[in-house]
């Protein structure tokens, strides 16, 4: 869309670009084959599927985070264990509907993270991040002495519970995977609307320089509150649908660093931090590397490894910001430019 600056100037605000249209387009295309993909694909299908969702939700969520907020976790993992032990608790324990205890579950988190954010928020730089790994530790930890939800071995979901989402494992199989993808939508369509809105201005301008924005009347500490709280709901909703489609949760599993931090961490960083665009390719190419490797063992882990250290050597901006910085192009026009 195309707003008019008065007559008197010889150029105008324009938001959408050539690309931004073809990019919509596909998009569109893309949704298509998505939401008909259970008729003409495969169960396995299905289940990259699910994977490739959450794991593009959690990396939009934590590139809100550190690429326009500044905040630099690696204790996400506490949250999407939250999410996951909540919904368990709460369709196991008390007969909470499954799909009303995923939402609960995501509330359930944000509250849990208001009384994280008091203590990490104290500490600032890598501080900060060690400060939420060492939280989400302590929650691991803890739920590991909790004996009612299986100690450090863990628990399943009840069977009760399971046959009263669907008595078909297919139809429950669908379930799953049409609350992952509407999540997944969720989330790149709720950050791009932020994104484009008075909260992303400030944003942005926190991400170019907090000095800068404070000096423009930005409240930086309330907006970036306001990202932590955001992202832990988005978090803990992941979790609970992880959780729901493996059936069974431990401590370890919960709240690994390496599953989910690390690359969460890897994906943003490939594919470019601070752009929606970003997390997309690089989910993309973190699943194309994985299946191609995954065979090598530990190889696998020393390849990323040195992927991920070449890029931000030689292309800090990730794959998708040495594209848009090459050719100008931008599939989500959040910002503006003049014409």
């Amino acid at each position: 869309m195309t707003s008019k600056i008065p007559e008197s100037l010889p150029f105008s605000i324009v938001r959408s670009t050539f690309a931004s249209k073809v990019a919509f387009l596909g998009f569109i295309v893309v949704f298509i084959a998505a939401v008909t993909l259970p008729w003409w694909g495969g169960r396995a299908d299905m289940r990259l599927v699910v994977e490739f969702c959450y794991y593009l939700a959690l990396a939009q969520l934590w590139n809100l985070l550190a690429g326009y907020g500044g905040l630099v976790s690696i204790g996400q993992q506490a949250f999407i264990g939250l999410g996951g032990y909540a919904f368990f608790m709460m369709a196991a324990f008390f007969d909470v509907p499954p799909l009303l205890a995923i939402f609960l579950s995501g509330v359930v988190t944000m509250l849990f993270a208001i009384p994280t954010a008091f203590l990490v928020f104290r500490l600032s730089g890598a501080y900060f991040a060690i400060g939420t790994w060492v939280v989400a530790e302590v929650y691991r930890l803890s739920f590991a002495q909790v004996s009612t939800l299986g100690g450090g071995s863990g628990m399943s979901l009840p069977i009760s519970v399971v046959k009263s989402i669907s008595a078909s494992k297919l139809e429950r199989e669908i379930l799953i995977y049409f609350l992952a993808l509407l999540l997944a939508m969720g989330v790149v369509t709720a950050l791009y609307v932020l994104l484009r809105s008075s909260w992303g201005l400030a944003l942005t301008a926190i991400r170019d320089s907090e000095a800068a924005a404070e000096s423009l009347g930005v409240k930086k500490q309330m907006t970036k509150y306001a990202v932590y709280l955001f992202a832990a709901f988005g978090t803990g909703l992941c979790g609970a649908i992880i959780f729901l489609n493996k059936l069974r949760i431990s401590p370890d599993s919960a709240f690994s660093v390496s599953d989910w931090t690390a690359n969460i961490i890897f994906i943003v960083v490939i594919g470019g931090i601070g752009t929606l665009e970003g997390p997309i390719i690089g989910t993309l190419v973190f699943f194309i590397l994985r299946g191609v490797l995954a065979d090598f063992g530990a190889w696998y882990m020393i390849f990323l490894g040195i992927v991920a250290v070449v890029v931000m050597l030689k292309a800090p901006q990730g794959v998708w910001g040495l594209v848009a910085k090459r050719y100008g192009i931008q599939l989500f026009p959040v910002g503006r430019k003049l014409m």
